[in-house]
C-alpha cells in the first residue's frame, strides 16, 4: 500500500557516513571512514563488575525501573562534581540532563529551538550528525568562514550573531577536521555571544581526548548564559551505552524535558546505573583516559607518517594534537567522493569531504579516522590511497 509519509519523513536522507560503513562488514576492507572509538580501549572487565554487582544488589530493581526523565541523580551530580573540578566551574545536578547519547541532545535542541527558516550557524565544515538532526526542522544555514584554526569569530557581524537562533560548534578536535579552536578565538566567540545574545551550542565529544592532557577553556565556562554544553560517554567508555549529557541553565532544561519524555521517557536506568558504578570507583577517569590517548596518538603519529611517506606534495593533511580525525586535501581537479568508488575497490574507505559542508560547496577533501586500525593496516590503506590520487594527477598532467 502506499504509505502516506510526512513531508518530514519524505525529505529525510539516510547518513552517508552509515551508508558507507556498510562497506565495513567484508573482513578484508581496511576503514578510514567511521567515528568509532577504539574497542581496545572499552572498560571490559570494570563494565562486568560493576553489571555483576549491580545484579547482586537491591539497586537492580531502580535499574530495570522508569526512571526520571532528568536521569539517574547520583550520576547527575557524578557528572556536575566531575565538570567543577575539571573545567574550575560550579555545575549542579539540575543543570544537567542526561541525554540518550550526545546525538538525542542535538534532535532535542533542534525541536527547542528551530523553527522553518530559521538562521543556525555552523562551521566550515560541521559533523553531519548534527546536520541530519537540525534538517528536520527545516533551518536555513549560514556556513562561518574557517581556516586550520577552526572557525572565525570575526566573520560574523553583529547583525547575523543577533538575528541568528544559534552557533553550532565542536571546538575540540573537531568532527572532521580534527583542529581545535585556539584560546584567543574561544574567548572572541565568548565575547561576541555575550555581546549579541547569540546562543551557542558546544558539542565536545572529543575534549578529552587531547594527547597532551592539556584542556583548553569550554565555551560554557566563557560565557556560562549563552552555552548550552554537550558531552558523552561514547568516547571514553562505549558508545553502546548510549550515554550523553548536556549542561544547561535550569529554564533550558525545563524546555526540553517534556520533548525528551515524548521521546524516550528516559534514557535507560541500566546503563545510567553501571555507568555511574563505573565512573564513581577509584577516580577511574583518571587513570582510564591516559590509556585512550596514548593509543590513540600512537596511532595518529602513524597514519601521519604514512601520509608524509607514500602521499604526493600535491595532498596536504593537519596535525591534530588530539581526538580521532585528519583532514586530507586533495588537488582540487580531484573529487573525493568519486575517488572513494576507486577505493573501494582496492578494499579501503574513507569519508568524502562533500557530506560536511551545508551547501556540498567542496568536494577536494576527505576525513580519515585512524584510532580502530592497526599499524599494519594503516601502512597498506594509506599506500593504495596514495596511489589512486597519484594516477589522477599523472592523468591531469598529460
Amino acid at each position: 500500500m502506499p504509505w502516506k509519509f510526512s513531508r518530514r519523513a519524505q525529505n529525510l536522507k539516510s547518513s552517508t557516513i552509515r551508508e558507507i560503513l556498510k562497506v565495513t562488514e567484508q573482513a578484508d576492507v581496511i576503514s578510514f571512514a567511521g567515528g568509532l572509538p577504539a574497542p581496545d580501549t572499552f572498560p571490559l572487565s570494570e563494565i562486568k563488575d560493576a553489571a555483576n554487582a549491580l545484579l547482586e544488589n537491591q539497586d537492580i530493581y531502580g535499574a530495570l525501573q522508569y526512571g526520571p526523565s532528568e536521569g539517574y541523580t547520583p550520576l547527575r551530580q557524578w557528572i556536575a562534581n566531575y565538570l567543577s573540578e575539571r573545567d574550575h566551574v560550579s555545575v549542579s545536578s539540575d543543570e544537567i540532563l542526561i541525554v540518550t547519547g550526545s546525538q538525542q541532545a542535538l534532535d532535542l535542541i533542534g525541536k527547542a529551538l528551530i523553527d522553518t527558516n530559521d538562521t543556525v550557524l555552523v562551521e566550515t565544515p560541521t559533523y553531519l550528525g548534527a546536520l541530519q538532526s537540525f534538517n528536520q526542522y527545516n533551518p536555513e544555514y549560514v556556513a562561518i568562514a574557517s581556516d586550520n584554526e577552526g572557525l572565525i569569530p570575526e566573520t560574523i557581524d553583529n547583525e547575523l550573531a543577533s538575528s541568528a537562533k544559534f552557533l553550532y560548534s565542536i571546538p575540540n578536535f573537531q568532527n572532521p577536521t580534527g583542529r581545535r579552536l585556539p584560546l584567543h578565538r574561544r574567548q572572541a566567540l565568548a565575547a561576541k555571544a555575550k555581546q549579541n545574545n547569540l546562543l551557542l551550542i558546544e558539542d565536545d565529544p572529543y575534549g578529552d581526548l587531547d594527547y597532551q592532557g592539556q584542556r583548553l577553556p569550554a565555551l560554557y565556562t566563557l560565557a556560562p548564559e549563552n552555552t548550552v554544553y554537550l558531552g558523552s560517554f561514547s568516547k571514553i567508555l562505549a558508545p553502546g551505552l548510549r550515554l550523553g549529557y548536556l549542561v544547561a541553565n535550569k529554564q533550558f532544561i525545563s524546555k526540553l524535558l517534556p520533548l525528551k519524555q515524548a521521546s524516550d521517557l528516559h534514557t535507560p536506568s541500566l546503563t545510567q546505573y553501571i555507568a555511574y558504578q563505573v565512573l564513581s570507583k577509584n577516580n577511574f577517569l583518571n587513570h582510564h583516559i591516559p590509556k585512550i590517548r596514548q593509543l590513540y596518538n600512537a596511532r595518529c603519529q602513524y597514519m601521519l607518517q604514512s601520509l608524509a611517506q607514500y602521499m604526493p606534495k600535491e595532498v596536504s593533511w593537519n596535525q591534530p594534537e588530539g581526538g580521532m580525525f585528519i583532514w586530507v586535501e586533495l588537488p582540487a581537479y580531484i573529487n573525493a567522493t568519486e575517488l572513494l568508488k576507486e577505493a573501494i575497490a582496492q578494499k579501503i574507505v574513507f569519508a568524502p569531504g562533500e557530506t560536511f559542508y551545508v551547501h556540498g560547496e567542496k568536494n577536494n577533501c576527505l576525513r580519515l579516522a585512524f584510532v580502530t586500525v592497526s599499524e599494519e593496516k594503516i601502512d597498506t590503506g594509506i599506500k593504495k590511497m596514495a596511489d589512486i590520487i597519484k594516477h589522477h594527477i599523472q592523468q591531469q598532467l598529460l
